[in-house]
């Protein structure tokens, strides 16, 4: 069974920062992409952000030269530095990640539980 474990959400003031974490546990045989995405109240799942094994990363044209994604390979962890944050970032964050369970099984869809940002003087 696959978990996807976030941590780091919380309250921060308009211009602060966070960092977001989320760690991919059990019977994995390799994780191609990790991202974030999130829900704020009233609209859609957006994608934030997301990188490939090998590094390459896409973002939301919202969050480009604020937020900044990464990934620990060897952790099987995605991590998401958020800067000058504002209240239009206010949301529940999910991690996701793609990735197959057995060497012959398909890549499959995998989310966390989700972690609440607000940003708010």
């Amino acid at each position: 069974q696959v978990q996807l474990v976030e941590s780091g959400g919380g309250l921060v003031q308009p211009g602060g920062s966070l960092r977001l974490s989320c760690a991919v546990s059990g019977s994995i045989f390799s994780i191609y992409v990790m991202g974030w995405y999130r829900r704020a109240p009233g609209k859609q799942r957006e994608l934030v952000a997301g990188i490939t094994s090998d590094g390459i990363t896409n973002y939301a044209d919202s969050v480009k030269g604020r937020f900044t994604i990464s990934r620990d390979n060897a952790k099987d962890t995605v991590y998401l530095q958020m800067n000058l944050l504002k209240p239009l970032d206010t949301a529940h964050y999910y991690c996701n990640a793609v990735l197959k369970t057995t060497w012959y099984g398909v890549r499959d869809d995998y989310w966390g539980q989700g972690t609440q940002v607000t940003v708010s003087s």
